[in-house]
């Protein structure tokens, strides 16, 4: 091998190598800090265009009036449940703040509509899950259905 050939070689792996370097620091940037991926205007834009009718809850099953941690390093704390929404995430503007290493900064929502609660991933890096599905679009928490994100578990209670 020549000389110049050697040179070329050790030129475009260092170019591979800061481009790794910049992508990684991007991801990290957006997770910590809520780069696009956590902006309303984003997550409107993948929503169902028509959500499914939701069913009214049933009367005998009662209303959700707490949310409790039931794992993770906030376990054994409680919510009162107003009629606003609750943020679930890492960042210090969250209504729950997760100290949770899988947990994104903007990472999930519990909202109430008409008459029940639902939850929504907000784009999250780990996802949400309810029940150990993936919560992929809005979905309606039933009362003592374990919601998981990272380590954390909560739950809607009486």
């Amino acid at each position: 091998m020549n000389e110049l050939t050697l040179t070329l070689i050790r030129v475009a792996f260092l170019a591979v190598l800061w481009l790794f370097v910049i992508a990684a620091i991007g991801v990290v940037r957006t997770d910590l800090l809520g780069g696009p991926a956590s902006s309303p205007r984003r997550v409107r834009a993948r929503q169902a265009p028509a959500p499914r009718p939701v069913r009214p809850p049933r009367s005998g099953r009662g209303t959700p009036r707490t949310l409790v941690v039931t794992a993770g390093a906030l376990k054994g704390t409680s919510m009162d449940l107003a009629q606003q929404q609750i943020t679930l995430g890492r960042a210090n503007d969250a209504t729950l703040v997760l100290n949770d290493d899988y947990a994104s900064s903007r990472h999930a929502r519990i909202f109430p509509q008409d008459g029940q609660w639902i939850v929504e991933d907000l784009g999250s890096t780990n996802g949400t899950y309810l029940d150990r599905q993936k919560v992929t679009r809005p979905t309606p928490v039933p009362l003592g259905v374990p919601i998981r994100i990272g380590k954390t578990v909560l739950e809607l209670r009486r």
